[in-house]
């Protein structure tokens, strides 16, 4: 299918939603009835869930993996050029701005390439998604290591053009907390990320406008109270650009302790709500298609009975001698 491919078909949708006469017909199409009151609603879902075939793609392996390292990239250099400008020059960036930057940011990399990688831009949110069987093992540590690399790679660029300004936006405990208390916010914190992830991705995709608003809302509602304690990090490839580009690894341990046992948690109570994940279901729950995938199997079902000779709805048909 073309790029125009999909637009057709969003049109041909929007088209098929309506009462149709004459031109609306011919655009509408003879497979689609003239008045689907679900075709307005099939069409937005069109567009805001995609189809799974180029996430699964092994071909397309490279273009995802560019997709995280360029997430990760803008995702870091906001949060850590927010953070370095805050500590640098507070009168122009404060604390509240730097805290908020990451959270939009994160709105805008889901909506503009969550279709094509899932928008993971976390190590966490990977092995979350394949721990709860939802995206395979094996493309695991290749997300992890693309994050890493669009991490430091944000922070080299900070590097080039502030030089070692504010630690470069390296995560640490504020002051007068200790590490442990740092640990415990981060552990809180990523709980919440990870929960409100898994609980509005469809499959492993981060995608969709309302994923997107609750994905980066949180992350700015997390850092708005949590970021004077641990930096409100939530990401251990946030954490590691700076370090390793400033050479500060004092408590970088925190950032890597505190997230994954935040995630763990998050995968755990998953379970609680909403089973074992990898399933189908769960990926047309989460795309908004559940109702209409049991409305299109009953469908089948009703004519693969017909074809059988028996009528569903009726008496079976009588028995000639």
């Amino acid at each position: 299918m073309g790029p125009a491919g999909p637009l057709r078909y969003v049109r041909k949708l929007w088209f098929a939603g309506r009462v149709a006469t004459g031109e609306e017909k011919r655009e509408a199409g003879q497979e689609l009835p003239p008045d689907n009151q679900g075709a307005r609603r099939s069409a937005w879902l069109a567009l805001e869930y995609p189809a799974m075939g180029d996430f699964d793609d092994p071909k397309l392996e490279w273009r995802r993996l560019f997709s995280e390292i360029l997430g990760t990239f803008l995702l870091v250099l906001v949060a850590a050029g927010a953070g370095l400008l805050h500590v640098s020059n507070g009168d122009q960036v404060s604390l509240a701005a730097a805290v908020v930057a990451p959270g939009l940011m994160v709105m805008a990399i889901i909506l503009f390439m969550g279709a094509v990688s899932g928008a993971h831009l976390n190590p966490g949110v990977s092995i979350a998604f394949a721990l709860r069987r939802d995206f395979p093992w094996r493309r695991v540590p290749g997300y992890i290591i693309a994050q890493l690399v669009g991490a430091v790679l944000a922070a080299v660029f900070l590097y080039a053009v502030f030089g070692d300004a504010g630690n470069l936006g390296t995560t640490t405990p504020g002051p007068g907390f200790a590490a442990w208390q740092a640990l415990l916010i981060e552990m809180v914190l990523t709980f919440g990320l990870v929960s409100v992830i898994l609980g509005t991705a469809s499959g492993a995709q981060n995608v969709g406008a309302l994923g997107a608003l609750a994905v980066g809302g949180y992350i700015a509602l997390a850092g708005l109270w949590g970021a004077p304690v641990s930096g409100a990090s939530m990401n251990t490839a946030r954490s590691f650009g700076p370090a390793l580009v400033s050479g500060d690894f004092t408590s970088f341990w925190v950032y890597v302790a505190g997230p994954l046992a935040g995630m763990l948690l998050a995968v755990g109570c998953a379970f609680v709500l909403r089973g074992a994940g990898g399933s189908s279901v769960s990926l047309m729950a989460g795309s908004g298609r559940l109702g209409s995938e049991r409305r299109r199997q009953a469908r089948e079902e009703k004519e693969a009975a017909r074809e059988a000779g028996a009528d569903p709805g009726g008496d079976p048909p009588s028995q000639l001698s």
